[in-house]
């Protein structure tokens, strides 16, 4: 697992998070668990790079990204994970956004490695995405003959 830091000044929502992050022009991002206090300046920028809206959950599409913002409190994580696996396409990323420590609603990291284990999910990154926001990158669990 590699830990990418925010680079430079500012909250770390700014020109390199979509690079972190892997987005590209016409990728399509599913949003889970919107609320007042997600990270305004991190959604425009997705939109910007994608050129595309942030899809919600009630979308039939099949999307190459799921941005996850999950709290304390917001319920079963694993659960959750397992719901938000359906629309990837197969070489699709959830990144799990949780408060930062010290913030309100703060998700120990055990119970993230524990609900993307039940998950059949794998963490392959954590990175700074905004002044209260970490992300987790989780990926499917690749087998050695792929998936067809």
């Amino acid at each position: 697992m590699s830990s990418n830091p925010a680079g430079g000044t500012g909250a770390g929502s700014g020109p390199g998070v979509a690079e972190r992050m892997g987005l590209a022009p016409a990728m399509i991002v599913m949003e889970i668990g919107y609320d007042s206090d997600a990270d305004e300046s991190l959604r425009g920028r997705i939109q910007e790079v994608t050129g595309e809206e942030l899809v919600d959950e009630n979308s039939d599409e099949v999307v190459d990204m799921v941005l996850l913002w999950y709290r304390d409190g917001d319920g079963d994580l694993a659960d959750l994970l397992v719901d938000v696996i359906a629309p990837l396409a197969d070489n699709g990323s959830i990144w799990l956004l949780t408060p930062k420590r010290g913030r309100g609603s703060y998700v120990e990291p055990s119970d993230i490695a524990e609900a993307a284990a039940i998950a059949g999910l794998s963490q392959t990154s954590i990175t700074t995405v905004g002044a209260d926001w970490t992300a987790a990158r989780l990926v499917g669990r690749k087998s050695h003959g792929g998936r067809r």
